[in-house]
């Protein structure tokens, strides 16, 4: 088939949930989509890129007719990319959603701030740190879910992460980026990142809206997705 697969890749602070509403926007629009899940890659000792990258190859074996794959990643799995990239040959181009930059070489520990690497390790408890939702005050949650069926259905379902995932150096990755990029800014706090996909000449797009808006507003997300995907393939 001509039509790209769509691999949305979901951070593992959130688990596949947080893209569901995207995904049924993305399937209205025409789009073939598919949502692995994550969260066994991190529920073990590691190493965790390339966990997640071979859950994600697995999770396409019945995708054989798609001749070619665009990974789309949210948050935290932008730095998983490279790795799923080189597990998923078929892919020919990725999309970052208000997402980290890849790191090839280096753990997240190296491109933090000292002083939110020292927060975060002291947030952890036996190794394991809290869910995503509980490293902030309860009003930062409810400010980007303020719907509070939603919101109790987001954090129910959130992972607890081993402080070792953010300690792993991301593995090489002499043949990234495998095709065209690009990158859709929805909240403040990614504006550099948005800024180095521009100087990298990747297509980027913004949305002005937060970090959960693939869940809160998954149609306005869907359409420059789309948008972007037909400009890529």
């Amino acid at each position: 088939m001509n039509d790209p697969l769509l691999v949305l890749v979901h951070s593992p602070l959130t688990g596949p949930l947080a893209w569901e509403p995207t995904a049924e926007a993305l399937q209205s629009l025409g789009h073939v989509v598919v949502l692995p899940d994550l969260g066994p890659a991190f529920a073990g000792e590691g190493p965790y890129f390339t966990g997640a990258a071979a859950l994600v190859a697995e999770a396409l074996g019945e995708y054989a007719m798609h001749e070619s794959v665009v990974l789309v990643a949210h948050s935290g799995a932008g730095a998983l990319l490279p790795t799923i990239a080189e597990a998923v040959p078929r892919t020919t181009a990725t999309v970052l959603v208000d997402a980290e930059l890849p790191r090839p070489g280096q753990s997240w520990f190296d491109t933090a701030p000292a002083e939110l690497g020292a927060s975060l390790r002291e947030l952890a408890v036996d190794g394991v740190l809290p869910k995503w939702s509980d490293w902030y005050a309860p009003d930062a949650i409810a400010d980007l879910l303020p719907d509070d069926f939603q919101r109790e259905t987001f954090t129910a379902a959130l992972p607890r992460l081993p402080l070792a995932y953010f300690e792993e150096t991301a593995p090489p990755a002499p043949a990234w980026p495998p095709g065209p990029c690009a990158y859709l800014r929805l909240s403040a706090a990614y504006v550099t990142q948005a800024a180095a996909a521009v100087e990298k000449e990747w297509t980027v797009a913004e949305l002005p809206t937060d970090h959960l808006a693939i869940i809160t507003q998954p149609e306005k997300v869907a359409r420059i997705l789309s948008a972007q995907i037909n400009e890529l393939a």
